[in-house]
């Protein structure tokens, strides 16, 4: 019986458990680290989100919480970005239609907000920013993209968030219907934890 030996431990600083689902499934090949979840450490401190670009939020985030816990820790902070609608919502993605608003809620809000919006001009993107941080120090950021197109109406079980409206071209379906194997090759956040990864890698083995 063999046990793996983990150079370092990392916890993933979201209360979003399907977040975390995804981002273990990415994550779930890196040599060397243990990822660990909010779960393990039940009393983390509330984390205001008040930076002006996802970096900003990623960020606090991250360092907010390794500090909290005395360990490495990693945040994302991710939204769609309109170009109809000027870049919203943004950084307010999931409190679009309200602080407490369901992903429903803000999908009706946006595809409100683009009634009569010709196909041409519902291009979006997702954009996911991730951060890694120590208790003392901010290690790196990483970006990652996912271009589209809004639906008129939502598509799909799968996914969460704005996936039922957010339509890929190249697949000819939106994220909410794309299997999770697929997306996790693709998505925005799937760009970013693949460069994630890289810079981790050479962080842990130096």
């Amino acid at each position: 019986m063999t046990h793996e030996i983990h150079a370092k431990t990392i916890l993933i600083a979201t209360q979003n458990k399907k977040k975390q689902a995804e981002m273990l499934e990415i994550l779930k090949d890196v040599p060397g680290v243990l990822f660990r979840t909010t779960a393990h450490f039940p009393f983390l401190p509330e984390v205001e989100e008040d930076g002006k670009t996802f970096q900003e939020n990623a960020i606090k985030k991250a360092s907010t919480i390794a500090k909290a816990c005395n360990t490495w820790a990693m945040a994302d902070d991710s939204g769609l970005e309109i170009d109809a609608l000027n870049g919203r919502p943004g950084i307010f993605s999931s409190r679009y239609a309200g602080p407490n608003a369901t992903d429903a809620e803000n999908i009706e809000k946006v595809l409100s907000e683009l009634r009569n919006v010709p196909k041409a001009r519902r291009t979006a993107r997702f954009v996911c920013c991730v951060a890694l941080a120590g208790p003392e120090q901010v290690f790196f950021t990483v970006k990652g993209c996912c271009e589209g197109i809004i639906t008129e109406e939502p598509r799909g079980k799968r996914g969460f968030g704005y996936d039922p409206i957010f339509f890929v071209t190249d697949y000819h379906v939106t994220l909410a219907e794309l299997s999770p194997s697929i997306k996790n090759n693709i998505s925005h956040r799937a760009q970013a934890l693949g460069l994630f990864k890289k810079k981790l890698a050479s962080l842990v083995l130096r």
